[in-house]
């Protein structure tokens, strides 16, 4: 049996000392967050049903409000899109940290047959995006009722567009990270950010990360092949785009495995292949498109040079020319190894070191919270989502048209958002 994502031996890696003696005995956070869990899969099951993409969100922004209300909170409603910053300012002095749980779901069909399933026809919260709005919003219940203990604030980021639009990038230029001061003047920056994300491909109430590169890069490339037309059966009267097109689709393949180290890996995978109009005809023109994905920024540019050299010699051999465009997406998500040791540390205090692990390596799925990280030391963490009596190694994926999350691991969730807050903010956990 081939070795799961999540396991990993954490023993060589864990101090002697229990989790609990270094951070508190979390019993009152679990306690509080299992109280919470109603509302949240309240929230949940509201945002599943009317699901909403890209970064203009109104019935999401709308619902996350009405969760909101009559929380301690200073709100600001970006104007460029749906997002929304909340900031809780405690009563006694201290640094900013710094929360966020993305909104928007996904252009697709849902075919899980749940009573709460998507009323809106191919869009669908399939990465599980919802269960993160509806955690955020239970943390932000949980650590304003301890406003008057708590020393410094929080920020929840509530963002949209993390699926393909960059929401993150737009509320980071619209002055997301410009806190005020404290009331007295004092300087009060923002000094970690984290954020989690649900898995269907791990047990529920599991948390997981690793610092360093945890999520890759995310560009696409098209490359355009003109060659000379004309009939079928007179190809040596043109330079015929077809066969180069596969060539340089071999080609690429063939460069992933021989040009680049395999403990620092690229994923170069075709998706897209357009040619030709009729079957009696040798079109003029072929497309190549695709995407590249990455776990550093040495490697992620080295593709980028790559692909245009192997399609320009590909292309001229055969009497073609090769244009190639590569579309820059999300940079690699990078946790600062010791925010992801220190959220590993708090996650094994709240759930035991039986449901905590050190991934050894990085998902190759991307996340636009890679631009929160470029600025701020932070990290992002897996929490398990596995239905109940359900394999994770057989259980539907995130992205797929029949995943499904167990809602009992939001309660693990907001008790671990509101314990990150706590103990960066220096609060033993009780």
């Amino acid at each position: 049996m081939g070795r799961r994502a999540y396991d990993c031996d954490m023993s060589s890696q864990r101090p002697v000392q229990p989790a609990t003696e270094r951070h508190g005995t979390p019993s009152g956070v679990i306690d509080h967050a299992a109280g919470l869990l109603e509302d949240a899969r309240s929230v949940r099951r509201d945002l599943h049903r009317w699901p909403e993409v890209g970064l203009d969100l109104p019935k999401t922004k709308d619902r996350v409000l009405e969760a909101l209300d009559g929380l301690p909170l200073d709100i600001t409603l970006h104007k460029t899109t749906s997002g929304i910053a909340a900031l809780l300012t405690g009563d006694k002095p201290g640094p900013t940290v710094m929360l966020r749980g993305d909104m928007d779901a996904l252009p697709m069909p849902e075919d899980t047959g749940l009573d709460y399933a998507s009323k809106v026809d191919n869009v669908m919260h399939a990465c599980g995006h919802d269960t993160h709005v509806a955690m955020l919003a239970g943390a932000a219940r949980m650590l304003s009722e301890r406003k008057s203990s708590l020393p410094g604030r929080v920020l929840f980021m509530f963002q949209p567009g993390e699926e393909g639009y960059g929401g993150a990038e737009y509320m980071l230029d619209e002055g997301l990270l410009d806190v005020p001061p404290l009331a007295d003047g004092t300087p009060s920056p923002i000094s970690a950010a984290y954020a989690i994300h649900i898995t269907s491909s791990m047990p529920a109430g599991m948390i997981g990360t690793k610092g360093g590169s945890v999520m890759a890069s995310s560009d696409s490339f098209d490359i355009v092949i003109t060659g000379k037309g004309g009939h079928a059966s007179e190809p040596f009267r043109t330079f015929d785009p077809v066969p180069v097109t596969c060539e340089i689709v071999q080609a690429i393949q063939a460069m992933v495995t021989r040009r680049f180290d395999i403990f620092d890996p690229t994923v170069v995978t075709v998706t897209r292949l357009v040619a030709g109009t009729a079957y009696n005809v040798i079109p003029e023109s072929a497309r190549i498109q695709g995407t590249i994905r990455a776990i550093s920024a040495k490697t992620r540019s080295s593709v980028h040079e790559l692909i245009q050299r192997v399609a320009d010699g590909v292309a001229t051999a055969h009497g073609c020319n090769a244009e190639t465009t590569v579309n820059l997406g999300y940079p690699v998500t990078v946790n600062d190894v010791p925010s992801a040791d220190f959220g590993l540390d708090i996650a094994e205090a709240l759930v035991g070191e039986k449901q905590v692990v050190r991934m050894p390596n990085p998902v190759m799925g991307a996340e636009d919270f890679s631009y929160v990280l470029e600025k701020l030391p932070g990290a992002m963490l897996f929490l398990g989502g596995t239905p109940h009596n359900t394999d994770p190694r057989t259980a539907a994926p995130n992205h797929s048209n029949r995943v499904m999350f167990e809602e009992d691991a939001m309660t693990t969730g907001m008790a671990l958002y509101s314990s990150l807050a706590l103990r960066t903010l220096g609060v033993t956990l009780d």
